[in-house]
């Protein structure tokens, strides 16, 4: 009996707690299933709030961390299994509840683990990876052989570390630039090629940031640089790389920065370039010489860059040909004066400018660094035109190597005055372009991998700064202090302090400055205040520019710089007392963007010479009506608040007859009526006008808008609904109710130029166009489409009923994207492929009834076509195809088809379980598709699960597969 018993409690303590488990499951059902829907509004508003601060963040040179992307995905992906759970819980039965509610409670941990990591407290962007983009180059004059040693060097084995060495000008960078693009093309042999251009003095912390960045990875912000090194060895030590370390004039120690030592056993390879070979030395890299070219490559390098012109000109011949002499040998010299003297055949100009230039170089002592400014100076002073070299004088403001948008550039030429005023803003942006361009040709400037920017070459800056030593630059080079007051001389017309770490400004700091006409002191993030009396002797400062600084009010010795033409205040978001700003009658332009403001600063009504004022600031409250209609020069105008209460009436513009750029959110809609029926629009070059709320990445907090209209929360559809400018070129619809089909806008029938249209979360769209009611032009303008959390949307294009179809519907589409579409089941019918032929990328993710990306109208077994014959499908433009979370994916076209996609570069499949073909690559045989990088699939059991129609087009496809673990 006592075994018996025995046995009883070891069964019952077995059983108990499981038992205990259920049934609280079970009692605990509805509690459990509402928890889980709470934490589930609460993941979703993280999520738009994460999105939006990515696109407040995110630019051209920053991108989100690999940690945010993942986060985000996982939501997506748990939304999905959540919303699945929600809806067994409505038509669950009695017996069933404690295995849903253990279920819920399950999904409830892995919701509170996912909300724990998306606070990201140390940020969500990192800086754009350095390798992902080629340098510009021009043909590699000379220097073959240099070339090819280091090119061996690097894809042998005996020499980990190179050091290349030479003088100033003479190429080092310019060979690397091109041995770093061809290495870009060899992705199978190193798995990461980075770029970091050093420069002086050395910023370590920087360094290690941009080697991880350069890896796509990221280090945390607040750590010491020890434990940061440790962490960056141990993420260079898993990759095979070769990095570059550009213009280095330190010695310093890889251990401390955090960087492997390149051995034959690891594959990795070190580059540097500097001007000090012993600095090579101290690394232990094999030293590599530059030297300068020969004279028939420094002939051919001037010919390339002066052009074929002066070649009709014989005379000319002992001219040029004196003039390359002149240069030594030097690549840099031999381009930038070679660009002077570009578009020149008058033989007197040619002998006056070899004169000048002789002059120059026999003054400076042989051998010494000024034989190189006077080269490069010649070239400035051939400018002529003391505005252009005014422009070209103000990029050495910058910070060694910064990557400069050449519409900053433009901008700042502007508020300096180096441009002249025209009838209207655009004229003189297209003026500044023109300078831009010209600067370029002289290769004073140099275009830099991003599209969009510009440097100066160290050498060129520091004969800019030379030429004018009434500026004091000390910009990027980590100051922590400002500079001593007796720095502050009574000569100094500019001051750069830009990009520093400046957390204080001594509270009786007056510096004695009374010509000094510009102050940067942008990106002095830990900048918290001003002294009050800090700008008492500056009275003629024309331009300062706080931008990016923490600082929490204005000094109130501000308001009396009434030369003040230009205050910048961009996302200053500490910002929150402005003294009254009414004295600064001169002033042209007043940037707040993203500033902490919640109210408009007093005395905005009184700048009449306001021409550009950006009052785009998260927090702000309200505009008062009376101050637009005292600022009738205005040019450009930007307001935007995430405040409901924050509107313009359009009748408010109307009297600003030299308004260009207009963004703000007017009241209603028919408000916008109102205004695009006024034809005050017509003015503009540019626009973003928004009615009612538009939320999460639609927010309009960006600056390269063109002419968009937002609408959110608004009744639309049907004759009189809404009017659009005719010429709108970009559209966003955001949960409008009883809004159906775009072909409802009556309006938008007329428009001409649409090529951007999005549409989310409108609860009632069945087709995105209905040809039974519209006809098909307005949407053949379109270049891109985005649909997003349409629950009723069954259809892109509804033809039922109509007898005949234009085959070119989205003739122009460059970009399809959807997601979160629930009942959708195909993507498009064959008949709409046909005018997809311009189609680029096409997105389809979490479309939880998604079975098909293309079929026929009908049941594909009921087509007529013969069973056996194969259909082929073509797209000839696409590249990219991404398939995410579509849990009933079978086919992506009709089972006896096939897609000849000959352009297609990634091709990316995740959670599509049911799908068992890819027609796109199903015809290969013997080789991959020539433009093809990347075959991305999740999990990997689908690529296993695949079928192939040629048993050898696995085989062929393997090595660009890639199974990612996110």
């Amino acid at each position: 009996m006592a075994e018996i018993a025995t046995l009883i409690l070891e069964f019952i303590k077995c059983v108990a707690p499981p038992t205990r488990s259920c049934v609280d499951n079970h009692r605990k059902f509805k509690e459990n299933a509402e928890d889980l829907r709470n934490k589930l509004r609460i993941l979703e508003a993280r999520k738009e709030d994460v999105e939006t601060r990515l696109q407040d963040e995110v630019c051209s040179e920053k991108q989100a961390k690999k940690e945010v992307v993942v986060w985000l995905q996982d939501v997506e992906k748990i939304n999905a299994e959540i919303q699945d759970v929600l809806k067994r819980v409505h038509g669950t039965s009695y017996f069933s509840r404690a295995r849903l509610g253990k279920l819920a409670r399950e999904k409830i941990n892995v919701l509170d683990a996912i909300l724990q990591r998306g606070s990201f407290p140390e940020g969500l962007v990192v800086n754009e990876p350095a390798t992902a983009l080629p340098f510009p180059v021009e043909n590699l004059e000379g220097e073959v052989f240099v070339k090819e040693r280091i090119w061996g060097y690097l894809i042998g084995n005996e020499v980990p570390m190179i050091g290349v060495c030479g003088i100033g000008g003479v190429g080092k960078t310019t060979i690397m630039k091109h041995i770093h693009n061809e290495l870009l093309l060899m992705e199978s042999r190193f798995d990461n090629v980075i770029w970091v251009t050093v420069s002086y003095p050395l910023n370590v912390v920087r360094l290690q940031h941009e080697i991880a960045n350069g890896i796509n990875e990221s280090l945390p912000e607040n750590e010491d640089e020890q434990k940061r090194a440790s962490r960056l060895m141990r993420i260079m030590g898993k990759v095979k790389y070769v990095l570059i370390l550009d213009d280095v004039w330190q010695r310093f120690s890889l251990k401390d920065v955090g960087i492997p030592s390149p051995t034959m056993e690891n594959g990795s390879k070190l580059v540097i370039t500097s001007r000090k070979v012993d600095v090579c030395k101290s690394i232990g890299c094999q030293i590599v010489k530059v030297s300068p070219l020969s004279e028939e490559e420094s002939l051919n390098l001037f010919l390339d860059k002066v052009g074929s012109d002066i070649l009709q000109v014989p005379e000319l011949e002992g001219t040029w040909k004196a003039m390359v002499e002149e240069c030594a040998g030097l690549p840099l010299a031999i381009v930038v004066i070679a660009g002077s003297m570009k578009g020149v055949t008058d033989v007197c100009e040619w002998r006056h400018a070899l004169n000048e230039l002789r002059e120059r170089v026999r003054a400076t002592a042989e051998g010494s660094e000024d034989e190189i400014f006077e080269r490069l100076k010649f070239s400035y002073d051939r400018l002529q035109d003391s505005n252009i070299q005014n422009c070209f004088l103000s990029c050495s403001l910058y910070a060694e190597d910064y990557e400069i948008r050449s519409n900053n550039l433009v901008e700042q030429w502007i508020d300096e005055g180096f441009i002249e005023e025209s009838g209207s803003r655009r004229a003189m942006l297209d003026k500044g372009q023109t300078i831009l361009n010209r600067l370029e040709n002289s290769c004073l400037l140099e275009k830099t991998r991003f599209v969009g920017t510009n440097k100066m070459h160290d050498l060129v800056r520091v004969m800019a700064l030379r030429i004018r030593p009434q500026f004091m630059v000390k910009a990027g080079m980590r100051l922590t202090e400002m500079p001593d007051e007796h720095e502050w001389t009574e000569n100094l017309e500019k001051v750069s302090l830009m990009e520093n770490e400046i957390s204080d400004i001594p509270l009786n700091m007056c510096p004695n400055c009374p010509i000094l006409t510009t102050l940067m002191l942008q990106g002095n993030s830990k900048l918290i205040q001003i002294p009050d009396c800090f700008f008492a002797n500056m009275q003629r400062l024309k331009c300062l520019n706080l931008s990016e600084t923490s600082i929490e009010s204005l000094p109130h010795s501000i308001c009396n710089l009434e030369n003040l033409t230009t205050l910048l205040l961009q996302c200053c978001r500490q910002l929150k007392h402005v003294p009254c700003l009414a004295k600064l009658k001169a002033l042209k332009k007043l940037d707040m963007f993203k500033a902490g403001i919640d109210v408009v600063p007093e005395g905005i009504d009184m700048l009449v010479n306001l021409q550009y004022l950006d009052l785009r600031c998260p927090e702000l409250a309200e505009l008062p009506t009376q101050i637009l209609g005292n600022l009738s020069h205005l040019q450009r105008l930007t307001v935007y608040s995430k405040s409901t209460t924050l509107k313009i009436k359009g009748e408010e513009v109307r009297g600003l007859k030299k308004l260009e750029t207009f963004q703000a959110q007017l009241y209603d809609l028919q408000d916008l009526n109102n205004y695009v029926k006024s034809n005050h629009f017509k003015r503009l070059s540019n626009y973003q006008l928004v009615v009612g709320q538009v939320e999460g990445n639609f927010a309009p907090f960006i600056n390269n808008f063109s002419k968009e209209i937002s609408l959110g929360e608004c009744e639309i559809g049907g004759e009189d609904s809404v009017v659009l400018p005719d010429e709108v070129e970009e559209l966003w619809i955001h949960r409008c109710r009883k809004f159906r089909s775009l072909s409802d806008i009556y309006s938008l029938q007329k428009t001409t130029e649409l090529r951007r249209c999005t549409v989310t979360e409108c609860e009632e769209i069945g087709c995105v166009v209905d040809m039974v009611t519209s006809s098909s032009s307005f949407i053949n303008n379109l270049e891109l489409l985005w649909l997003r959390k349409l629950p009723n949307l069954s259809v892109v294009v509804n033809v039922e009923g109509v007898e005949a179809t234009s085959p070119h519907i989205f003739s122009n589409l460059k970009f399809f994207g959807m997601s979160e579409c629930s009942t959708m089941k195909r993507l498009f019918s064959l008949e709409l492929l046909q005018g997809l032929q311009n189609l680029e990328w096409i997105t389809v993710k979490n479309c939880q009834q998604m079975e098909e990306i293309i079929g026929w109208e009908g049941e594909e077994e009921n087509h007529t076509a013969d069973a056996t014959t194969t259909t082929t499908f073509t797209l000839p433009k696409l590249r990219v195809l991404e398939l995410r979370n579509l849990p009933e994916l079978k086919r992506i076209c009709p089972t006896r088809g096939v897609m000849v996609c000959d352009s297609l570069q990634l091709l990316e499949i995740k959670e599509c379980p049911k799908l068992r073909k890819i027609p796109l690559v199903g015809n290969v045989r013997s080789s991959p598709p020539t433009a093809l990088k990347r075959i991305s699939i999740k999990p990997k059991e689908l690529w296993e699960s695949l079928e192939w129609d040629d048993p050898n087009a696995k085989n062929v496809l393997q090595p660009f597969v890639y199974f990612p673990t996110y």
